[in-house]
């Protein structure tokens, strides 16, 4: 199992701004990058790859010392980007989809460095994290790592830097055996609604700090300084790990409670798409796909089991009956010709735990006749 750990580091000013100017030059390194192809595309359509431009890597570093200064396999995870950034461009190309050429980063829109080996520039040493050419820097190991360290990005957030270390072989932490099941339908007056009735409030962070927003968005409009792009970004930030922290804490109490998890298999990228504006906000601020993230990786740690099922009907169906009850978004209740009345949302959760225990009746059955 890979997972990700994040760690604070707290520098001084040299360090500080000696990480700002790395920075710069991996921007400055990748948008040479892209103009390269851009030019040897519209002046001889000849299509450059990652291998081309790496192997003029150690030709660049030799004339230009603040690339220099980077770690040449960090230099190459940067032009590995810009190769992976057309491939998802052609790809979208052929798919039909709207494809997005690569752009060229602005200052301070490229704010990330990787380090594709850990131990080749970058490594732990007297308790502090050592950088090539910038040196020790202090961390707070806030919780223990865990596994074997692989990639290693050094990531500025809101003129804060942090390390995120990509983990391999992790131990699971198996939990003992249960056998309880429980459906989850998620949605916006409710974050979430279980099978066996529990309902499961939704904080709306993103409403309560609307005011604010607003606020510091109009002065931004007004006035574009530093300090409140700043704290504009840093109230985001606030409302993001808000979210995280409520989302962490509820998906590890269902993975220690339950054996069987089922939930929708949603796709709310595609529901933005079709909805009102304000529907849309709402729908972001719940961030489901973030929490069913959250619910599954730790289900496979704990040895638990996350099933998603088809959304269709899950909310139509009576789940007394099995009959089709249409109903529009402003309907709460689902009343059925049966005499079955209950919250919409609850009779959701029934039949998608429903579902889920046929879609794992299925599976037992494709093994045993294996």
């Amino acid at each position: 199992m890979r997972k990700s750990f994040k760690y604070r580091l707290f520098t001084n000013k040299t360090q500080e701004a000696k990480l700002n100017s790395f920075l710069d030059s991996a921007r400055y390194l990748y948008n040479n990058a892209l103009e390269h192809r851009i030019l040897c595309w519209k002046g001889w359509h000849k299509s450059i790859s990652y291998y081309d431009q790496s192997y003029t890597l150690k030709e660049i570093r030799s004339f230009d010392d603040n690339i220099a200064r980077l770690n040449f396999s960090a230099s190459q995870n940067i032009l590995k980007q810009l190769d992976k950034a057309f491939q998802a461009f052609f790809r979208r190309i052929k798919s039909g989809e709207k494809p997005g050429f690569p752009r060229f980063k602005g200052k301070n829109r490229f704010n990330s460095i990787t380090f594709p080996s850990y131990g080749d520039g970058i490594k732990f040493k007297k308790g502090k994290l050592y950088i090539q050419n910038i040196g020790l820097v202090r961390i707070k190991l806030h919780r223990k790592l865990k596994g074997t360290i692989k990639i290693v990005t050094i990531k500025r957030e809101n003129d804060k830097f942090y390390a995120f270390f990509s983990c391999d072989k992790i131990p699971q932490d198996i939990l003992p055996i249960s056998t309880k099941e429980i459906g989850v339908d998620v949605g916006i007056k409710s974050f979430a609604v279980l099978s066996n009735g529990k309902v499961i409030d939704n904080p709306k962070f993103l409403k309560q700090s609307e005011a604010k927003l607003k606020s510091l968005q109009q002065l931004y409009s007004k006035k574009r300084t530093k300090k409140t792009k700043k704290n504009f970004a840093s109230l985001h930030r606030k409302i993001s790990n808000q979210r995280k922290d409520f989302q962490h804490k509820l998906s590890r109490k269902l993975v220690n409670k339950y054996g069987f998890i089922f939930v929708e298999d949603l796709k709310p990228q595609k529901m933005v798409k079709n909805n009102f504006r304000v529907l849309n906000k709402y729908i972001s601020d719940a961030a489901w796909s973030q929490f069913f993230n959250f619910l599954s990786y730790k289900a496979e740690n704990a040895g638990r089991i996350v099933i998603k099922v088809n959304p269709k009907n899950t909310t139509q169906i009576c789940s007394s009956c099995d009959e089709i009850v249409l109903k529009d978004l402003k309907t709460r209740t689902h009343r059925c010709s049966c005499e079955f009345e209950v919250d919409r949302d609850y009779n959701a959760a029934i039949n998608i735990l429903r579902a889920g225990q046929v879609l794992c009746s299925e599976q037992e059955a494709i093994y045993l006749n294996r």
